[in-house]
């Protein structure tokens, strides 16, 4: 019995041994593992990019009072050069060193006032990213993040339909362009079904225009706080010509010069970009604003240019030389105390007179040509004041024989008004909420309008009838429109 015992102690000896021997693979192999992943998530959470995580927060909470408008403290954050120049008070980071960096002293308030001041304090997550970024040198990858957007290539799918902000009929009135996210959708212009969805790399289309000749489609927008991106399409083919990144931030208002060489559009850093339309790129940049440009259009003979924003100035310049002449509304808004920030802007189509709307809610009409000499209280390039809206006008357009005028905005309507006598002619409903977008059908016989639901509305401008309202997006089963 004894042997027995101390004959079992020993195989369970030699089977534990064995045991353990074949568990050691396993065992180095867990081990490994578990260093393996230690160091990929390590690795995976120091991979803090300037362009894509510190940026946007810089933009979003902090350009408000660091814009070269403001400069507050002498700091401009709206590149990475300019933010490491730092101002009155030094560089805001010293790169290895967070402990010394006066950037996290302020966002966590240990030096007063705390950043960014007046408004809710980062989050403990956005700081820490800060801190990471840093502590592993501060690098700035701007220009190498400018080329990591691949341009999609199958159309987005979408769960609701996308807010529109933009409309253009084709001269040859056959096709509506809309807009939608990541893309532009061609319409048949009678609203019977899609002919082509052009998808690109910007998130929001801001803006589309069809070339004089209808030949190129230009939709500008970009992607918030990231970049501004510029794109022109082949009408006819829908082949994308050319896509070219411009800036930090959304772009507006673009224009297509009379002989469609050149495109105007408006930038949030408070410019306005001329691009030769061929492939020259970039041929001018205008700097006569103090903020926000949201609205470029040309002369009848391209060389003038006027533009709108949010310093609340209509602003005529010289297209080929980007000089400033003269503020069209300079008088009014003195007179008058200021008309707030301006959103649209559009041109007669056979002479030089645009109308503009914005913040305050009265559309104005003036020429391009002062008829007398600038002299104190003399508003003479003020055409036309029309009735106030129901709301900040988003959108303005006039009619192809430049008879008529169609104002959309906040308010619960479109309103369209005789050019010449700023008499009401129609009032369109059925929006539910903004209206953003505006466009007559070249025929003149019809009105195309979008907005904040998702829907594209054609009007009947004679009887007034809504002829057919459409979501101009597939949407997954059950998918509701924006404004539900």
């Amino acid at each position: 019995m004894a042997y027995r015992i101390g004959f079992q102690a020993r195989l369970d000896d030699s089977e534990g041994l064995s045991m353990t021997r074949s568990l050691l693979p396993v065992i180095f192999y867990l081990v490994a593992a578990n260093f393996w992943f230690s160091t990929f998530v390590y690795a995976q959470k120091r991979e803090i990019s300037f362009a894509r995580h510190v940026l946007p927060i810089l933009t979003a909470k902090c350009q408000g009072c660091h814009l070269p408008t403001m400069r507050s403290g002498g700091l401009l954050v709206t590149s990475y050069a300019d933010f490491k120049k730092g101002g009155r008070h030094g560089t805001p980071f010293v790169p290895g060193q967070p402990e010394q960096s006066l950037l996290l002293k302020h966002l966590t308030g240990e030096i007063e006032p705390r950043m960014p001041m007046g408004m809710t304090p980062l989050s403990a997550e956005e700081i820490d990213l800060f801190r990471e970024w840093i502590v592993e040198g501060s690098q700035d990858d701007s220009a190498a993040a400018l080329d990591t957007d691949p341009i999609p290539v199958e159309p987005p799918v979408y769960q609701a339909s996308p807010v529109i902000t933009a409309l253009a009929y084709s001269p040859d009135g056959q096709i509506l362009a809309v807009s939608g996210n990541h893309e532009v959708i061609f319409h048949r212009a009678d609203g019977t079904g899609v002919a082509g969805r052009l998808v690109g790399r910007a998130e929001r289309i801001h803006s589309i225009v069809f070339s004089p000749d209808g030949k190129v489609l230009a939709a500008v927008g970009g992607s918030p706080a990231r970049f501004g991106e510029v794109q022109l399409w082949d009408a006819e083919s829908r082949k994308l010509l050319r896509a070219v990144k411009v800036g930090t931030d959304t772009l507006f208002g673009a224009a297509f010069s009379p002989d469609g060489k050149y495109l105007s559009f408006g930038c949030p850093d408070k410019t306005i970009r001329l691009f030769d339309v061929a492939g020259a790129g970039e041929t001018r940049k205008m700097e006569n604003h103090s903020d926000w440009v949201f609205g470029t259009v040309f002369s009848v003979d391209g060389r003038r240019l006027v533009s709108v924003g949010r310093d609340h100035f209509v602003k005529l310049s010289e297209a080929a030389t980007g000089s400033f002449i003269e503020n069209l509304n300079l008088l009014t808004k003195a007179t008058f105390g200021g008309q707030g920030e301006l959103y649209c802007l559009a041109r007669h189509p056979k002479s030089d007179i645009v109308v503009t709307g914005g913040d305050d809610r009265t559309p104005r009409m003036y020429t391009m040509h002062r008829p007398r000499a600038m002299k104190i209280d003399d508003d003479s390039c003020l055409l036309r004041e029309f009735e106030p809206q129901g709301g900040a006008v988003e959108s303005v357009s006039f009619s192809p024989d430049g008879t008529q005028i169609a104002v959309g905005g906040m308010g619960e309507e479109i309103n369209i008004y005789q050019a010449d006598t700023g008499a009401k002619v129609a009032s369109l409903r059925g929006h539910l909420g903004g209206i953003y977008a505006l466009a007559f059908h070249p025929s003149g016989r019809q009105l195309a309008a979008a907005g904040f639901d998702g829907v594209v509305r054609i009007y009947d401008i004679r009887s007034q009838a809504l002829l057919k309202s459409f979501v101009p997006v597939p949407v997954a089963s059950g998918a509701k429109t924006s404004s539900q």
